[in-house]
């Protein structure tokens, strides 16, 4: 398959947790009458953003299983549909809870889960009281749709991890993000996987949350990125949206990164360079 349309589903979330869910599975199935063979739904899409506020307490009763109930809806939804569905919900996993992205085949079936590897906590961004960091390492899961891995919104930042989904052979990496309005100088997460896209040989699809809630202001502006680093597609702020882009995916085996960067890497020599200069 070259030829691959992606849907990216920026919406707001209410404290309604039944309504969230079913205005997801209805942007899914308006993506696929759509063409969308892939869809993909912003950070914790169908909560609030808990981490908005500190813990307190057990946040346990906040999660949710793998596979358990948002799962259950959307494979069933991929098999009559026929699309790939990335995910991002609070999960559960005995006493431990996780920020993960379960990605789901076209036939229903879960293939696996990426949990956030590198937790952050600041103002607003309260993330290590609420989840622990992933024990499942940087996966990036065949689908029928191609070969997807996936950055949750803080991971993005580390150049070793988006490498690592080079390395396992990703076509496309889907950034599921929960970015407020003013976060950062504008145009720096463009910027920040525009050079990612470019030096790993994938596109790269950021889907932003948005909406006002109880601290933040979402900003939407989703994106996706081709592997020469440029920005195909890009969604309005502060409105909901379900962006639509078709992705050539015979760039990513013809892209400079894949030719060359990769090709080239000493990797036998990084390992020596990080350790205390010498005198």
């Amino acid at each position: 398959m070259s030829a691959l349309r992606i849907a990216l589903v920026q919406q707001a979330a209410t404290s309604d947790l039944d309504a969230n869910l079913e205005k997801g599975l209805e942007a899914a199935r308006r993506a696929a009458a759509d063409g969308a063979k892939v869809v993909c739904f912003a950070e914790l899409a169908f909560t609030p953003f808990y981490p908005q506020e500190p813990g307190s307490g057990s946040v346990l009763d906040l999660a949710e299983p793998v596979p358990g109930r948002t799962t259950d809806a959307f494979s069933a939804l991929a098999r009559e549909l026929g699309v790939v569905v990335v995910l991002n919900l609070f999960e559960r996993d005995g006493e431990r809870t996780f920020d993960s992205s379960p990605v789901i085949d076209a036939d229903g079936t879960l293939l696996g889960v990426t949990r956030m590897v590198h937790i952050t906590d600041y103002p607003c961004f309260h993330e290590q009281d609420y989840y622990h960091p992933s024990d499942l390492g940087a996966p990036v899961c065949d689908t029928a749709a191609g070969r997807l891995g996936v950055a949750i919104c803080y991971d993005r930042h580390y150049p070793e991890y988006m490498r690592a989904l080079a390395l396992a052979g990703a076509d496309i990496v889907f950034i599921p993000q929960a970015g407020a309005l003013d976060e950062w100088p504008e145009g720096l997460f463009e910027a920040e996987l525009r050079v990612a896209a470019f030096q790993n040989g994938y596109f790269t699809a950021l889907c932003n949350r948005v909406g006002q809630e109880s601290f933040l202001t979402f900003a939407g502006e989703s994106f996706v990125c081709d592997p020469a680093g440029r920005v195909i597609a890009r969604a309005a702020s502060q409105a909901e949206e379900t962006l639509i882009c078709d992705l050539d995916l015979t760039e990513v085996s013809g892209s400079h990164a894949r030719r060359l960067f990769l090709r080239d890497r000493r990797p036998d020599l990084y390992s020596a360079w990080l350790g205390p200069c010498s005198e």
